[in-house]
């Protein structure tokens, strides 16, 4: 056997309406579909879907990083700092807070969803993990 790609990836939020409002109006993820039986909301990015929330109830835990699972979901936004900033700035007029990280083939705003799961903004900035893998695993503060 051997994966193509990933195909997408769906992850577990308490208010399937308080998400969308978030992944949509505020990332700017465009919705191609909805089910009531869930209830879930997929996104797409270009292909048929490629990220969809599914509703869990308001009494379900919120997500932390003490227990197994996903650590955090990744879109990249560019390939430039300018975009990076813009999308900085973007949440910061929307009140959420975000850690700035230079992983020097990449750099990325960390950040939490309404629920808690992590989730990273990047741009592509260097190609040098081709020659040297092992510097995908590079992380300092950036300075935006």
């Amino acid at each position: 056997m051997r994966i193509e790609s990933l195909g997408h990836v769906v992850i577990k939020v308490r208010d399937v309406e308080r998400s969308e409002a978030f992944y949509n109006g505020v990332l700017g993820l465009p919705i191609v579909a909805r089910s009531d039986r869930g209830p879930m909301t997929f996104f797409s990015l270009g292909d048929h879907h490629d990220f969809a929330i599914a509703g869990i109830g308001d009494d379900a835990e919120p997500a932390n990083g003490k227990t197994p699972g996903l650590a955090h979901v990744a879109f990249k936004i560019g390939n430039s700092l300018e975009q990076l900033k813009d999308a900085k700035r973007l949440l910061d007029e929307a009140g959420i807070q975000c850690a700035p990280v230079d992983h020097e083939v990449t750099q990325s705003l960390y950040f939490a969803d309404p629920d808690g799961n992590q989730v990273e903004l990047y741009v592509d900035v260097s190609d040098v993990w081709k020659q040297d893998p092992q510097r995908v695993a590079q992380a300092s503060k950036l300075e935006i």
